[in-house]
């Protein structure tokens, strides 16, 4: 090689080559933290734990279930919005956490609509009115009656403020003219144990966290707070039945923090429909009271701001407010 074509090839730019691109691992390559914002043993934990463990089935990783309940849903669903979007974290939305607590908390930790992508509905959970074994009402009207002559308010208990539990009573309370006393709790199982023994007059719970002890004689199932009569109890009528038309329905769905990838949507979104169509899983979820229904997820986003609206209704009736 002659000195001056050496010296313009040591002078020339060094040209880059393309960058191979790393190839990233699919979607789950570790297992999926589930976050459940309610209390062990209360219908959105039974139903997380009936759902996940199918998901996994599917998706070939661990779904492990984490409770984090308190402030009415609101802990559980920041740590939800809080955590990377990158699929590894899923969150039980609720009617409280989705839909009810905007219009209740003065200061929102997070965004119900900005903060959370919508995977799908996964059941809706009518309440069953239950009252202490020992207490004499069998009927919606007769403890009505029984109430108003009671000479001291109503004391019932539910798993937070904006729960399906506490708008179904605040409605009742409204319609009725009884005063009620609400009492929120962190553990459904001492909520119902509370009942049991009289402590508490009535609640109106999630029908998939009593209906064993409603069924067993533990405490006396009287209406259904949800519009239609529900298969667990097939003869028990509706509070419109009886004549107070109270018709708040809980529900449960999957969401994300805002951010996860589309592709991993997607999938959650079809695994989550396709487990809900499997009849071993559709005929547990209803033997617990809940029922089971599938919504993708632009229904499902629809849906969740179309029922904030309507609880905000309700809630401003009541007038209900916390900081």
């Amino acid at each position: 090689m002659n000195g001056v074509l050496r010296r313009a090839l040591l002078g020339a730019p060094v040209l880059a080559l393309p960058a191979v691109a790393r190839a990233q691992p699919a979607w789950p390559d570790r297992p999926v933290r589930w976050i459940n914002p309610g209390p062990a043993g209360g219908a959105g934990d039974v139903l997380s734990r009936l759902v996940a463990d199918r998901v996994s089935a599917r998706i070939g990783q661990p779904v492990v279930v984490e409770n984090r309940p308190g402030a009415g849903t609101n802990i559980g669903m920041t740590a939800v919005a809080r955590s990377a979007p990158d699929g590894y974290t899923v969150g039980l939305a609720s009617i409280a956490s989705n839909a009810a607590n905007r219009w209740l908390y003065a200061n929102m930790p997070f965004d119900a609509e900005k903060d959370f992508a919508a995977v799908g509905l996964i059941a809706l959970v009518p309440n069953i009115v239950v009252v202490p074994p020992q207490n004499p009402p069998r009927t919606l009207q007769d403890f009505i009656a029984w109430a108003k002559a009671l000479g001291r308010p109503l004391n019932f208990g539910s798993v937070g403020i904006g729960s399906s539990q506490h708008l179904a009573a605040a409605q009742f309370g409204r319609i009725t003219g009884i005063e009620i006393i609400h009492a929120p709790y962190n553990q459904a199982g001492q909520m119902n144990t509370d009942l049991i023994e009289g402590r508490l007059d009535v609640l109106f719970q999630s029908i998939s966290a009593v209906a064993a002890m409603a069924q067993g004689g533990r405490m006396r199932p009287i209406a259904v707070s949800g519009p239609d009569r529900v298969p667990a109890f097939p003869d028990l009528p509706t509070m419109r039945e009886q004549g107070v038309d109270v018709t708040t329905t809980g529900w449960f769905g999957l969401v994300t923090p805002a951010g996860v990838p589309e592709p991993i949507l997607a999938r959650l979104d079809e695994v989550l429909a396709a487990c809900l169509d499997e009849p071993a899983l559709r005929d547990r979820i209803g033997a617990g009271g809940s029922i089971p229904r599938v919504m993708r997820r632009a229904d499902f986003a629809r849906f969740m701001s179309e029922e904030s609206e309507r609880v905000g209704a309700i809630i401003r009736a009541t007038g209900a407010r916390l900081q």
